[in-house]
């Protein structure tokens, strides 16, 4: 580690349990589609997180034999507690997935109820989930009877903001055997405008007897604090924020990180993107976490575009020496 680096302290006393599964520590890597994959899942559980979401994993494609889910579920022992996240609208096809989800090794299975893109709501699936609370609650019972490990859910404050049912939806998902509860602070309709409402998630957590997750607005240590002491919330599920800043795990701000660290960082990452999806495909596929970290350094234009296009790890690696002081 190079000079200046703080080796982060993780946590070694219990903060909540999901079930029978013990989590240490308070804050986790939000389950995000295309950055939730093993190389920065492990990258964020050494600065911190307590927990490990897979990206989510349509129910269709884990009954239908895509070798594309094999990428999202593999995971590192040093992750755990591990958390395959699903989503799709039908309790049968939602029971078969994580029965075959299952026996991959997971401590716990998730069942999506917040995504917002039209793809998924659309179809009643994710934050579509929300508008069917009935369903909700067979979906629990059902997956409850049949997995052997502990259910959770995160979900979103309602379908819009005359339909913000998170209460009601928070007791079901507790009365029908789940585990766990993270909350994002919006309705489906906000997407990720606006402001996160930090006092519906109070209530949440007020509501029910499971440990609350909260999810929304986090962008600094301070952040992390306020929220949970204006929740009470068991622990803070951080998403965007920790992309380019994975020390915030540590409670560090990216001020705080000096150049040095940053750099040994981001080449750690590269090496495992490109260990993990192979040389081609793991280079292109860090430019999106590569243009988070730098963007706290005044590139020229020509500068971003040489790092962002190039396509070789060596070039990366010669630029980066020049970019960062």
């Amino acid at each position: 580690m190079p000079s200046g680096a703080q080796s982060p302290q993780l946590p070694n006393t219990l903060t909540f349990s999901v079930g029978t599964i013990p989590v240490f520590g308070d804050l986790i890597l939000s389950p995000m589609e295309g950055f939730s994959d093993m190389p920065f899942r492990s990258i964020c559980r050494e600065q911190g997180s307590a927990m490990s979401y897979t990206e989510f994993i349509n129910a269709l494609d884990v009954i239908q034999g895509n070798p594309r889910v094999l990428k999202k579920l593999t995971f590192l022992t040093a992750e755990r507690p591990v958390v395959f996240q699903i989503f799709d609208n039908e309790p049968a096809r939602l029971l078969e997935a994580a029965l075959r989800l299952q026996e991959f090794g997971p401590d716990i299975i998730d069942v999506n109820m917040g995504c917002s893109v039209r793809r998924v709501s659309g179809r009643g699936a994710g934050a579509g989930l929300l508008r069917t609370p009935v369903k909700v609650a067979r979906i629990f019972r059902t997956l409850y009877r049949e997995l052997e490990v502990p259910l959770s859910a995160k979900i979103r404050l309602g379908w819009d903001e005359e339909s913000r049912n998170y209460c009601l939806i928070a007791r079901i998902i507790e009365e029908n055997g789940g585990a766990l509860i993270a909350v994002h602070g919006r309705t489906k309709e906000q997407g990720y405008g606006g402001q996160a409402d930090w006092d519906a998630i109070g209530e949440i957590k007020q509501a029910v007897s499971i440990p609350v997750i909260g999810n929304g607005d986090v962008r600094t240590v301070a952040d992390i604090e306020r929220l949970k002491t204006h929740t009470a919330c068991d622990g803070i599920m951080i998403g965007r924020a920790a992309v380019g800043n994975p020390w915030i795990f540590a409670r560090r701000d990216r001020e705080q990180v000096p150049p040095g660290e940053v750099q040994e960082m981001v080449s750690r990452h590269l090496a495992r993107m490109l260990d993990f999806y192979g040389e081609e495909r793991g280079l292109i596929l860090f430019r999106k976490h590569a243009k988070r970290y730098l963007s706290v350094y005044p590139l020229s234009s020509e500068q971003r575009y040489r790092f962002l296009t190039t396509e070789s790890p060596t070039e990366l690696a010669q630029m980066l020496d020049l970019i960062v002081p």
